[in-house]
């Protein structure tokens, strides 16, 4: 995806997807490192979506390591969360649920973008991507429910799209982008697996790989916009 002297960076590495998305990168040995950061890891791997001075450190390390880093992945994110689970209805809403989904959700990965884009190279293609979902879109909500998640994905997409337009004005040639990985066999889709259609449950490293090769293909024409797996565009 980039020269062997630069950087790539997962957040949620400890996850199904983010450590797909990590090891893959390795297989592909295009990056020289490829930083593995999760909130259940410790030392320097540590990052904490919910804390920015967290965020704001983890950015610190990374950059006094003085290689460019020219990727991105931000995959991390909430559905439900031991009795939390998603709302099927007004009257299951929680605010404090609901502030942690945009937290988690939305507000993390915009902290991501605002301690770690510093870091990329200013005149080089970087990308900057997080992990969202279709049911994130507005306009393809045809079911309702699922407050709190719906809403900050909704969230996320608007702010990936701010990000964009700022972030371009920086760097002509950067991306930013949320994906849809579809569903993935990983903990955050297990209790909703049951409706899946056959062939449509990715494992991990089957998503990984068709999330990097849609990374691959974008050009800076598609930043701040919506992407599936498939590469197909997804109106927020």
């Amino acid at each position: 995806m980039t020269s062997s002297r630069q950087a790539a960076v997962i957040i949620g590495a400890n996850g199904g997807i983010g450590g797909a998305l990590a090891d893959a990168l390795d297989d592909e040995g295009a990056f020289a490192t490829v930083h593995r950061l999760a909130r259940s890891a410790h030392g320097d791997a540590h990052i904490d979506l919910q804390d920015e001075a967290s965020i704001e450190a983890a950015a610190k390390r990374i950059e006094a390591l003085e290689m460019p880093v020219t990727l991105i992945i931000c995959a991390s994110g909430l559905l439900h969360d031991g009795g939390k689970q998603p709302e099927k209805a007004l009257r299951d809403l929680d605010a404090d649920w609901l502030m942690q989904n945009y937290a988690v959700n939305a507000i993390g990965p915009a902290l991501v973008a605002k301690h770690f884009l510093p870091l990329m190279p200013r005149k080089e293609r970087c990308v900057f991507a997080a992990i969202s979902a279709r049911v994130g879109s507005i306009s393809d909500n045809r079911l309702g429910g699922w407050h709190g998640y719906r809403a900050s994905k909704a969230a996320l997409n608007m702010l990936i799209r701010n990000i964009a337009i700022e972030w371009s004005r920086r760097n002509e040639r950067s991306i930013a982008v949320a994906l849809h990985p579809g569903t993935v066999d990983t903990a955050l889709s297990t209790p909703f697996q049951g409706n899946v259609q056959p062939g449509k449950l990715f494992s991990p490293e089957r998503a990984a790989m068709q999330l990097l090769d849609v990374l691959d293909e974008l050009r800076p024409v598609d930043t701040g916009k919506l992407f599936a797996w498939d590469g197909q565009e997804i109106t927020p």
